[in-house]
């Protein structure tokens, strides 16, 4: 069994799949613009290590407008503007738990160091164009991930928010371990019904709480 994300990435370097991807950064990054930065692709994986990752809040796509992306799904830097969907989400913690969101602040950092993977199954976008880099080796690595998620003996929960990443809740089959699923936090889709009232944090922190982890603080006014 893995004891870190640097040994899982190692072991899969090795794939077919994965030498493509690293062929695909490659060129895509000399001759477009492409975000996150290079040195932010793993992000997610070096800001939430292996041993204490708990809960997995799995995104489709980085976003793709400048200095937006920081490799960790839904999250943008401190100083930018917070885009909808995380909007939709900090209004759904705020009712949720009853705690205070700071809606100047879209950095999600404190949620990984808590133990969240903020995990997009697309690891890269090019500028302005969404979804312009889905390829089938994501879906591939996203798997593999998932897999070793788990296989780990351990309580777990995860998050799939929308269509995209319901689609890989049949690769969650561990009894030690919860699914949630909801709507996707956009507007278009949240205001459909089927993401606010939900109660995923709150569930997510009841889960954790019974098996004996320490829950998330999901409010950010307090970091």
């Amino acid at each position: 069994m893995f004891s870190s994300w640097d040994e899982v990435i190692s072991s899969l370097r090795s794939k077919p799949y994965f030498q493509e991807l690293e062929r695909f950064w490659d060129e895509a990054y000399a001759n477009s613009t492409v975000y996150p930065k290079r040195e932010l692709i793993f992000n997610a994986f070096k800001q939430c290590p292996l041993e204490q990752t708990k809960v997995v809040l799995l995104g489709q796509d980085p976003y793709h407008e400048e200095g937006q992306a920081m490799g960790l799904s839904f999250s943008v830097p401190q100083g930018v503007v917070i885009p909808p969907s995380l909007k939709n989400i900090y209004k759904e913690i705020e009712q949720d738990i009853g705690c205070y969101m700071n809606e100047h602040d879209g950095d999600l950092t404190y949620l990984a160091q808590q133990g969240v993977l903020l995990l997009n199954v697309n690891l890269t976008v090019e500028a302005h164009k969404a979804l312009s880099h889905q390829k089938k080796e994501y879906l591939d690595l996203t798997n593999d991930i998932l897999s070793i998620l788990n296989e780990l003996d351990r309580p777990m929960v995860y998050l799939l928010l929308g269509n995209f990443a319901k689609g890989f809740a049949d690769k969650l089959d561990h009894p030690k371990q919860l699914v949630l699923t909801a709507n996707h936090p956009s507007p278009l889709s949240a205001n459909r019904g089927g993401f606010f009232g939900t109660h995923l944090f709150s569930t997510c922190n009841q889960y954790l709480e019974q098996n004996g982890i320490t829950p998330i603080q999901w409010g950010n006014a307090l970091f």
